[in-house]
């Protein structure tokens, strides 16, 4: 079993995009199991999202997730007000949606990281807007090249039955994110 913990702010599809995982790894023949942990529900409040995914057998576990194998996060700014890697497993993929590759790369020591900017991905396919854009699917095109897994077309096909609008433009957005993930 692999475990996966999303870090994103109420209003980036931080939840949306846990499910939206889950089913592309559900229809990829993987058991899951995903759900939310809300702080304060309110537009920008710090959000966690949890998936589980095993190819071989169905998921027990009825807990948070404490020792994730992977973090995916989704707001950068993020880094600087709490520590995302805490019970991360070492060797674990860190997914972050910045620019540009944090400066104090020492408290990532041990893990591998992978960037992509899901924000200027998702403006130029009309996702949101310049101060919220909404980055979700990019952010599962990024996952899924990181991870090899699921298959890209298990992305889109997930998109395309959970996410309620712009369809087309969330497909492309997963696939931009898919070409453009760069990794240190």
């Amino acid at each position: 079993m692999e475990e996966i913990r999303f870090h994103g702010r109420g209003g980036q599809g931080t939840v949306l995009a846990s499910i939206s995982l889950a089913k592309a790894f559900f229809d990829s023949g993987y058991h899951v199991q995903t759900f939310p942990v809300f702080g304060v529900e309110r537009r920008g409040a710090p959000v966690e999202a949890y998936l589980r995914i095993d190819s071989s057998e169905k998921i027990l576990t009825k807990s948070n997730v404490y020792t994730p194998d992977h973090i995916v996060v989704m707001d950068s700014k993020l880094l600087g007000s709490i520590d995302v890697t805490k019970g991360l497993k070492k060797g674990g993929w860190i997914l972050i949606n910045a620019k540009d590759m944090p400066k104090d790369l020492s408290k990532f020591k041990g893990y591998k990281i992978a960037l992509i900017d899901a924000s200027n991905i998702a403006l130029s396919n009309g996702l949101g807007t310049k101060t919220s854009p909404i980055i979700n699917t990019a952010m599962l095109g990024a996952f899924a090249k990181m991870m090899n897994i699921p298959n890209i077309e298990f992305i889109e096909k997930a998109i395309l039955d959970e996410v309620p609008v712009k369809r087309k433009e969330n497909v492309q957005a997963a696939r931009d994110a898919f070409a453009k993930v760069m990794f240190h």
